[in-house]
């Protein structure tokens, strides 16, 4: 199987997750408008947040060089994860997994680039804790990195066939 040919799923997956995170936040930033809370459930509300750090607002307050460094991160590990694609023999669950991680980190490179900061508007809760608020690309970020996890953690059978991966 050719490279490219590796890499093709893995590119689907991530342009998918590009699409759908950032058609989530055209769609909410217009509808909420910045600071504004929606509530749907006791524990979800729908926020309008820009977030200038990373994970968790990691960084938020650092004076701007984050933006770069988050940047240039999420360039790097996008880049040597679509190489891992397409030129190892990775898993289709790995593939799917760098995926999902690339497509999360690019999508929320756009919003670093356009916005400055990563529009950021699912807010889970429970009474005075609040989980900080994300998107759809930090949750395929998390979601991508546990199925390397579970992937990576799995004994890795050599006599099984490789239809059966």
């Amino acid at each position: 199987m050719s490279a490219f040919a590796r890499l093709q799923p893995t590119l689907a997956i991530a342009l998918a997750v590009m699409a759908l995170d950032q058609g989530s936040k055209l769609a909410l930033s217009r509808w909420i408008p910045e600071g504004e809370r929606l509530v749907l459930a006791p524990f979800l509300q729908l926020v309008s947040v820009y977030n200038t750090g990373a994970a968790f607002s990691f960084l938020a307050h650092a004076g701007g060089w984050q933006r770069g460094f988050f940047l240039l991160l999420a360039l790097a590990v996008s880049a040597w994860l679509l190489w891992l694609a397409a030129n190892s023999e990775a898993k289709r669950m790995e593939r799917l997994a760098y995926g999902l991680i690339v497509g999360g980190a690019l999508s929320n490179a756009v919003d670093r680039l356009v916005h400055g900061a990563v529009y950021d508007f699912l807010l889970f809760h429970a009474g005075r804790w609040a989980w900080p608020a994300f998107n759809l690309a930090d949750s395929a970020i998390t979601v991508g990195v546990a199925l390397l996890l579970w992937q990576y953690r799995r004994p890795h059978d050599t006599h099984r066939p490789a239809s059966q991966e």
